[in-house]
C-alpha cells in the first residue's frame, strides 16, 4: 500500500489550481493572483510529485507493473504535461479547467484498479520504446479529445445563443481548431510508430508481426479513423463539427484498443 499523503497532497495541489483556473475563468483577470509564469511554475509541483508517485508504483524490484490504474494515471500525468509544454506557445486557455481534475481523479486509479501481475518482456528494449511511444500518443489524443469537446460546447452555443463569460475568454473557435489539427497530426504521427514498433516486438518475441486480438482491432480501427480525418482535412477541408466527431470517435476506439482490453482482462477475467 503506497504512501497516502503525498498521494492525498498532489490530489490537493491538482483540485487547487484546477479551482484557481475555473475561477479566472470564470471572473477574468481580476481573479487572477498569478502571473501566466507563476501559474505554469505552480502546475510543475503537483506534476513532479505525481511522476515520483507514478515511478515509485510503476518500477517495482520484480518488475513493471503497469495495470489499469497505473495506465489511466500515466496517461493523465503526461496530458498534463504536454499541456503544460505546448502552452509555452500556444494559447490553451481553459484547458487546465479540464487537464487537473483528470489528473487529481486518476492519482487514486491505481489503488481502485491495481496491477495483478508484472508485464511481460517488460526488460527488452523494443518493448520500452513501444510502451513510452504508446502512452505519449494517448495522452496526446487525450488533450486532442478534451480540446475538441471544448470546441463542441463553443460552436453550440455560437449557433444557440451568446456566448459566456467562461467561453468568451477561450482562443477563438477558428484557433482551436488550427491547434486540435496540429495536436492531431502529432499523435497520429506516435500512434503509428506505435503500431510499427508494435509490429516489431511482435515478430522478435513472436515471429509474427501481426497478431489478430481487440487490442490491435481497435489500434488499426482508431489509427483508420484519425487518418480518414487527416485526409479528409487535407482534401475536403473537414473542419467544425465533422472534425470533432471523428475526432472523439477515434478515441473512443483507442480507449478500447487498450484501456478497455486490459480492463476486461485484468478486472473482469482476472488474467
Amino acid at each position: 500500500m503506497p504512501d497516502l499523503l503525498p498521494l492525498f497532497l498532489t490530489a490537493l495541489l491538482y483540485a487547487g489550481l484546477s479551482a484557481y483556473f475555473w475561477r479566472v475563468l470564470w471572473q477574468g483577470d481580476s481573479a487572477r493572483a498569478l502571473s501566466p509564469t507563476l501559474e505554469k511554475l505552480a502546475i510543475l509541483v503537483p506534476l513532479a510529485l505525481h511522476g515520483m508517485l507514478l515511478y515509485h508504483s510503476i518500477f517495482q524490484p520484480e518488475g513493471l507493473k503497469l495495470g489499469v490504474g497505473h495506465a489511466i494515471s500515466a496517461i493523465a500525468w503526461l496530458t498534463v504535461a504536454v499541456y503544460w509544454l505546448a502552452s509555452m506557445r500556444n494559447d490553451l486557455e481553459g484547458l487546465q479547467g479540464f487537464v487537473l481534475p483528470f489528473a487529481a481523479i486518476s492519482l487514486f486509479t491505481p489503488l481502485l484498479l491495481p496491477a495483478t501481475h508484472t508485464l511481460l518482456h517488460s526488460e527488452l528494449l523494443l518493448f520500452k520504446i513501444h510502451l513510452h511511444i504508446a502512452i505519449l500518443a494517448y495522452s496526446l489524443f487525450t488533450i486532442a479529445s478534451l480540446h475538441a469537446l471544448l470546441m463542441a460546447l463553443v460552436e453550440r452555443h455560437l449557433h444557440n445563443r451568446p456566448l459566456s463569460t467562461l467561453l468568451q475568454r477561450l482562443p477563438p473557435l477558428l484557433t482551436m481548431e488550427h491547434l486540435l489539427f496540429r495536436i492531431l497530426w502529432a499523435g497520429f504521427t506516435l500512434l503509428t510508430l506505435t503500431l510499427v514498433s508494435g509490429m516489431l516486438f511482435s515478430e522478435e518475441i513472436f515471429g509474427q508481426a501481426l497478431q489478430f486480438s481487440h487490442k490491435t482491432l481497435f489500434a488499426l480501427i482508431s489509427w483508420g479513423i484519425y487518418a480518414a480525418l487527416l485526409g479528409g482535412r487535407h482534401i475536403y477541408g473537414w473542419r467544425g463539427r465533422t472534425a470533432i466527431r471523428w475526432t472523439l470517435s477515434g478515441f473512443a476506439a483507442l480507449l478500447m484498443a487498450y484501456i478497455g482490453s486490459k480492463f476486461v482482462l485484468e478486472i473482469l477475467l482476472g488474467r
